[in-house]
């Protein structure tokens, strides 16, 4: 496999050979559809069994998946700003499993990490979250036991909190982006865990969703203003999406507002778990169509979907309305007074690292590979999520951490149960020191994240590149 992932690009029409998988060519697209909504209300059912869903259309089979609630995502769970939301979990996998709740700020025992801060839930079994959700935001949920498989095979859904005093837009969307390793018959390729996915890229599919379907047409018109959340649910691909001659504003990251503004060379870039929130003008020609393509990967743009106008415009001019969301509740951390800790990301092919401190001693990169690992922070790899802390913060005191990547890949960084300002990348202060909960590092990239520990307990630190937090690019920071 390249460095910047698979040799051939990709096409919503045609599942393309990558990764052992086999061609399919001649896929007729599906129409657009939305998430579908679960309940408004603060009580929600969550399922998690398996089910067919048609997700590369009619002319083939349905593909076999893990769901909750039977669909691909999961229901779109949508709550108001500083409820209460409770969440009844039932297992019906065939196998254990948890659900963890990405980017909420919440109690340590809702988490849903396994043997960290509650025991797996049973196959037949059911577990109850309860918590308040004090930010608005976009925000996911998928299982954090054997994740790389759970999560791969279409565990996990949106979770949106929604503003007090939303801005003015015509439609609010969710599109959540997905990448799968289907074989010719559309099923998915059952080859999880593989030692190549880990020491490398992480698991890079063949076939790109929104919402759980190769997509066809976005209908839109003109002068119609859009919020669209993104959400990267994929195990490891990264997105960098080009609106072909729209003007995507970035209003939020990772559930957090930023200063409205465009992005960098007008892609928005979303590593795995990330998240973003953007309003578009739908500025184009009535009964136009504009592709929307994915630019990450060197040698393997491709055609997303394709933003297609009604003959009639809704209005000739930009809506003309403020686009700035409201700050949410997160405590500023105290940059001066802050206690900086390093934590050096190391390992995987053309690493350079030699070895690393596995299971209570030393083991060398060969030792490693041979017992599923090619990864570590600070020279230890994580063994299961059981482990001694990797930092002890006190809490209620501002931290720094400053994230080395020593490595040859990318890895989006995640903290459990906070949020952080990214206030350096390589020396250099951000133009925005946005809050983020994800934070993409490039190969030998380096970032200080800064925070408040305010949220008591063992909070899991990992690569989001599912095969790599496996692979043993994960730790706990425990706040006392």
């Amino acid at each position: 496999m390249m460095h910047g992932g698979p040799r051939r690009s990709f096409s919503r029409r045609h599942l393309l050979a990558a990764g052992g998988a086999v061609a399919v060519a001649g896929l007729v697209p599906a129409p657009w559809t939305r998430c579908a909504v679960a309940s408004y209300a603060m009580t929600v059912s969550l399922v998690a069994r398996p089910s067919k869903v048609s997700m590369v259309g009619a002319n083939y089979p349905e593909t076999e998946v893990w769901s909750f609630n039977g669909g691909v995502p999961g229901p779109e769970i949508r709550v108001p700003q500083g409820s209460r939301l409770r969440v009844e979990a039932q297992n019906a996998l065939g196998r254990e499993t948890t659900v963890h709740w990405h980017g909420i700020r919440l109690p340590n025992a809702m988490d849903g990490v396994p043997y960290v801060t509650q025991d797996p839930i049973a196959d037949g079994g059911r577990f109850v979250y309860e918590f308040d959700v004090p930010d608005a935001g976009t925000y996911w949920y998928h299982p954090h036991f054997a994740s790389s498989e759970q999560v791969g095979r279409g565990l996990y859904g949106p979770l949106i909190v929604e503003d007090r005093k939303p801005i003015q837009v015509d439609r609010d969307v969710v599109w959540v982006l997905d990448d799968w390793r289907l074989a010719r018959d559309a099923q998915i390729v059952d080859d999880f865990g593989n030692l190549h996915d880990m020491a490398h890229n992480g698991r890079l599919g063949n076939t790109v969703t929104v919402n759980g379907r190769i997509p066809g047409a976005f209908k839109v018109e003109r002068g119609e203003r859009i919020r669209l959340r993104l959400i990267n649910a994929a195990n490891a691909r990264t997105f960098a999406l080009d609106f072909g001659g729209h003007k995507p504003v970035v209003v939020a990251y990772d559930g957090q507002p930023i200063t409205p503004h465009e992005p960098s060379d007008g892609l928005v870039v979303l590593g795995a778990a990330m998240r973003a929130d953007v309003v578009i003008d739908m500025m184009g020609k009535p009964g136009e169509r504009y592709v929307v393509t994915d630019r990450f990967y060197a040698r393997a743009h491709y055609p997303l979907l394709d933003i297609a106008y009604a003959d009639a415009p809704l209005r000739e001019r930009p809506l003309d309305a403020p686009m700035s969301l409201a700050a949410n509740t997160m405590p500023e951390p105290k940059i001066e007074e802050a206690e900086r800790h390093r934590m050096v990301l190391g390992g995987g092919m053309m690493g350079g690292m030699t070895g690393a401190r596995m299971g209570g001693r030393f083991m060398d990169m060969r030792e490693m590979m041979h017992n599923g690992k090619a990864w570590a922070i600070n020279g230890v790899a994580a063994t299961g999520h059981m482990m001694d802390p990797l930092l002890t913060l006190q809490k209620g005191r501002s931290y720094v951490l400053m994230l080395d990547n020593q490595t040859a890949w990318h890895h989006p960084i995640h903290l459990h149960g906070h949020s952080f300002r990214v206030i350096r990348r390589n020396g250099k202060a951000t133009p925005y020191s946005e809050w983020r909960d994800t934070v993409l590092l490039n190969p030998q990239d380096q970032a200080d994240i800064a925070f408040v520990a305010d949220n008591p307990g063992d909070w899991i630190l990992h690569c989001h590149i599912l095969e790599h937090q496996e692979g043993g690019m994960m730790g706990i920071v425990r706040i006392a």
